[in-house]
């Protein structure tokens, strides 16, 4: 179809196609006229990701459209719309009452009062990408959309804080109980320590473990010198027994030299007097006896200072005997001063991993109860609704202008439709297209001026001159 054809058709089926676009454009007329007026009311917060003062932890991490999902399913949900009709008290309401009844939902009252107001809702972010929502609620009153709009504000806030203030509950409570326990630990474990302390009679065991280990390194190296002496001691006795002679204890003695001078001197005048007299006369007799005299004084004196070495010898070997046994007794006094240390060790690190606890989960306790007492929320409120003045719906001019452009395009649908149905030679074309035959002219109608015949005779010779006649049949030739 060209537009020839198509002005043809519009032409000869205008009367059809008005009477469609006139009802067309009367409906949508009545509609704006009559369509009842819902009135929208907005309410705008911010979702931030700021710090807790109390947790020092942000509310939910940064401000994710996780989080921003999240908070959107939040304010659709029954639980904040419940809030919203009890902090109204629509429940109580004498006329939503009559419209629960005639109604004849089953179910409480508040059942159907979330699903009505819930049908008003309206919540998403202000533009993508953005933490700041916008709460929209539509209503035949726009003081009532107004109220539902704020109510839905405030039920939110409340609800996030309850959301987060509940769990902060819970654990407090928890951590509580736990504190008790970890403080009854603390308790016993610090009873112990101090029953063990009282019964082994300790008051400062690193000191006196050091003044103990002091002693016994004194008692080892007095051990180590007794022992050089002993072993002295002992060597020198070993030489009593070979050549007492040679030792220099019976070397320095004034004793044994004086009887040793006394004895060279007796045994000279001995052999003198041998000599002069011979062996039997009187004199060699008593010099013989002198000399003997003094040879077992010098061995009495050997004996007496050979004789103080074997006691020191003995008085050794028994001082090494009483110094070990008292290094003995000094090391089993300080490995059982390491063996209480190390159970009061014990004692005491059960008190400190008991304190670390206590400590540990009553910091747990406190910041749970701070949390549990944190009123404050994520959510900041930007501008309140207030009362639309002029109605969100049914929108006017756009209303309008889609009634008149749907009106013209179903006029011209029931024009072609109709001429689809009833189809007519409207055109030379259609003329040449119906029956295969050349145009040969065009008669005008009485009621054409001569503007028209002037074109129609224009239009008879371009169809003429622009079309071939058709080759005669071979059959009729």
């Amino acid at each position: 179809m060209n537009l020839a054809h198509f002005l043809a058709v519009l032409r000869a089926r205008w009367i059809p196609a008005l009477i469609v676009f006139l009802l067309v454009l009367s409906g949508a007329i009545a509609y704006v006229a009559l369509a009842p007026r819902t009135y929208t009311a907005t309410a705008t917060l911010v979702i931030e990701g700021r710090p807790d003062p109390v947790s020092s932890m942000l509310y939910g991490g940064m401000t994710s459209p996780a989080m921003i999902n999240t908070q959107l399913e939040v304010m659709h949900s029954d639980r904040v719309a419940q809030r919203v009709i009890q902090n109204l008290k629509l429940g109580e309401m004498a006329d939503l009452q009559a419209q629960w009844k005639a109604s004849g939902k089953s179910g409480a009252i508040q059942d159907w009062l979330t699903a009505v107001i819930q049908g008003g809702l309206d919540v998403g972010v202000a533009r993508p990408g953005a933490n700041v929502i916008n709460i929209s609620y539509r209503g035949r009153d726009p003081r009532f959309a107004a109220t539902v709009a704020n109510a839905y504000l405030q039920a939110y806030l409340e609800t996030s804080i309850e959301l987060r203030v509940d769990p902060a509950k819970q654990y407090s409570g928890f951590f509580n109980d736990q504190a008790k326990e970890a403080r009854d630990t603390l308790e016993k474990a610090q009873a112990k320590l101090s029953a063990f302390q009282r019964e082994k009679g300790i008051i400062g065991t690193d000191d006196r473990l050091d003044v103990e280990m002091n002693r016994l390194n004194m008692l080892t190296q007095e051990l180590v010198t007794v022992q050089s002496q002993r072993m002295d001691t002992s060597t020198r006795q070993q030489q009593v027994g070979g050549n007492p002679n040679q030792m220099s204890e019976v070397l320095a003695s004034g004793a044994v030299n004086s009887v040793k001078a006394e004895l060279a001197t007796a045994e000279g005048r001995l052999q003198e007097l041998g000599a002069r007299y011979g062996n039997n006369h009187p004199q060699v007799q008593e010099a013989r006896a002198r000399v003997t005299e003094l040879r077992q004084r010098l061995a009495a004196e050997t004996r007496n200072v050979t004789g103080s070495v074997t006691v020191n010898a003995n008085v050794g070997r028994a001082r090494e005997g009483e110094v070990r046994a008292s290094l003995d007794a000094q090391r089993n006094k300080v490995l059982q001063l390491k063996q209480l240390r190390d159970e009061g060790s014990v004692l005491a690190r059960d008190v400190d991993n008991a304190q670390r606890a206590y400590d540990l989960v009553f910091n747990r306790y406190s910041q749970t109860n701070l949390e549990s007492q944190n009123r404050q929320s994520n959510a900041t409120v930007i501008s309140q609704a207030t009362p639309p003045s002029e109605p969100s719906s049914p929108k006017v001019l756009a209303n309008l202008v889609m009634g008149l452009a749907a009106a013209l395009g179903m006029g011209l649908a029931a024009a072609l439709g109709i001429e689809q149905l009833d189809k007519r030679v409207r055109t030379p074309g259609d003329a040449i297209m119906a029956l295969g035959l050349p145009v040969i002219g065009i008669m005008p109608t009485p009621a054409m001026n001569r503007r028209l015949k002037g074109q129609m005779a224009l239009t008879q010779e371009r169809v003429i001159s622009g079309r071939r006649l058709p080759a005669p049949d071979k059959g009729q030739a």
